[in-house]
């Protein structure tokens, strides 16, 4: 597991101590990089990484130009391997790491926190996609997330197994592209709410 482009290109990240959470590819890390990276602008931005693990996604964004992450990873495992991976590039001050579970993140922000992120990965394990019970909190978590915590224009990545696609969503979100790399799938969310109401 590396980082694929920007300032930390080919820097290696130490992976999750367990299997509890899955790895991308770097392959498929870098064919979806590529396609985000025409889609929106990742300099500056604020980004989301649910589910982080050891923080794969959130790093390569900060090391394409990104300007803060918050990492939700509840694992203490994977927290670790998270802050080594931030200890390692030396990005401590543009990172915030929250031990909690990710359906609880929407609660658990703070009264009158303004912050809106330009995109949100959200990566649960797939047990929890194909699991219906499981998969109503995700739709709660995602829309919570595209109703108040992106800027507009903002996406949700979301990654699923492609054996399950996700059609069910409840209405605040709505899929605006799809991505397949073998078992995994990946849709891309943004959110229904006007621009003129996010402002």
């Amino acid at each position: 597991m590396r980082i694929i482009a920007g300032e930390f290109r080919g820097r290696h990240l130490i992976g999750p101590p367990t299997s509890i959470t899955r790895s991308i590819t770097d392959r498929a890390k870098q064919s979806l990089f590529d396609a985000l990276t025409v889609a929106i602008e990742l300099r500056g931005a604020a980004m989301l990484d649910c589910f982080a693990g050891a923080g794969s996604m959130g790093l390569e964004a900060l090391s394409r130009g990104a300007a803060h992450a918050v990492f939700v990873e509840r694992d203490r495992g994977a927290r670790e391997a998270l802050r080594a991976n931030i200890d390692r590039l030396g990005v401590q001050a543009w990172c915030e790491v929250l031990g909690l579970d990710a359906y609880k993140f929407p609660a658990r922000r703070r009264a009158g926190e303004t912050r809106r992120f330009r995109v949100a990965f959200i990566d649960p394990p797939y047990a929890h996609v194909e699991n219906s019970r499981r998969r109503a909190h995700l739709a709660a978590l995602i829309a919570a997330v595209a109703r108040d915590m992106l800027e507009p224009g903002g996406l949700i990545i979301f990654r699923h197994p492609a054996a399950v696609i996700p059609d069910d969503w409840p209405p605040g979100a709505t899929i605006l592209r799809r991505f397949k790399y073998g078992s995994m799938g990946v849709a891309w969310f943004k959110s229904e709410i006007s621009e003129k109401n996010k402002t």
